[in-house]
């Protein structure tokens, strides 16, 4: 595969973690979970170094973009998250 072909699938499996994190944070909502409660239940039984670097860039970009929020050990939906998966119907 050429290095385009690379990246492409390097963002899709970013946007897919970013997906798979968001709606577990917004089905687990009003609960409230942690980074570490998050890895377990996203990444799942394994916890090698390239599932959880998945979960850290994605917790890191989707509060970059305003959808996530970190307070202390614990990761947070925003207000604009909710509304939008108000709107969508969740």
């Amino acid at each position: 595969m050429d290095d385009k072909g690379d990246i492409r699938s390097s963002v899709r499996e970013d946007a897919a973690t970013e997906s798979a994190v968001l709606q577990h944070v917004l089905a687990l909502h009003p609960a409230q979970t942690s980074f570490a409660e998050l890895l377990q239940e996203v990444g799942g039984e394994s916890g090698d170094f390239a599932h959880r670097d998945a979960i850290e860039r994605a917790v890191r970009d989707l509060t970059g973009v305003g959808l996530l929020q970190r307070n202390g050990p614990l990761v947070l939906p925003t207000r604009a998250a909710l509304r939008f998966d108000e709107l969508l119907g969740g």
